[in-house]
């Protein structure tokens, strides 16, 4: 897309902190980090979301997202990492090009990337269990 800001970062149009970069993708630092080294995983091709984006292509971002958690831990020396991906504006999407946020986290950070657990019913478990099994997964 040619107003998508990620396209034009991932495609090098826009200059970037790239710290990898192959043909499929490109990471770089998040200019709004969440914590020290907060990176972004981004396709090169444009697909708005999780449910666009082609099967062996989110496969390959999971697989990249590991290997850059495991070198930038070794880089930061830090305690943990949240990786997260979000669908939607309701589920707090405010770019619409599907990417992969890498937070890096210490112990005792505050950063909020949590919730408070709620309690599954049994009302809503038997529901979308029932759902669920009329829906062929594949």
């Amino acid at each position: 897309m040619s107003d998508c800001i990620f396209c034009k970062i991932a495609g090098g149009e826009i200059p970037s902190a790239t710290i990898y970069e192959d043909n499929d993708f490109r990471v770089i630092l998040d200019l709004g980090p969440a914590s020290k080294g907060h990176a972004l995983i981004l396709p090169k091709e444009h697909y708005a979301n999780l449910y666009e984006i082609p099967d062996e292509l989110a496969g390959k971002a999971i697989v990249l997202a590991k290997k850059i958690i495991t070198a930038m831990t070794e880089v930061l020396g830090c305690d943990g990492y949240n990786i997260v991906q979000n669908n939607g504006e309701a589920a707090g999407q405010t770019v619409f090009h599907f990417h992969i946020h890498l937070i890096p986290r210490n112990n005792e950070d505050h950063v909020g990337v949590t919730w408070t657990p709620g309690k599954l019913t049994e009302e809503d478990k038997n529901e979308i269990l029932e759902k669920i099994s009329k829906i062929q997964i594949h």
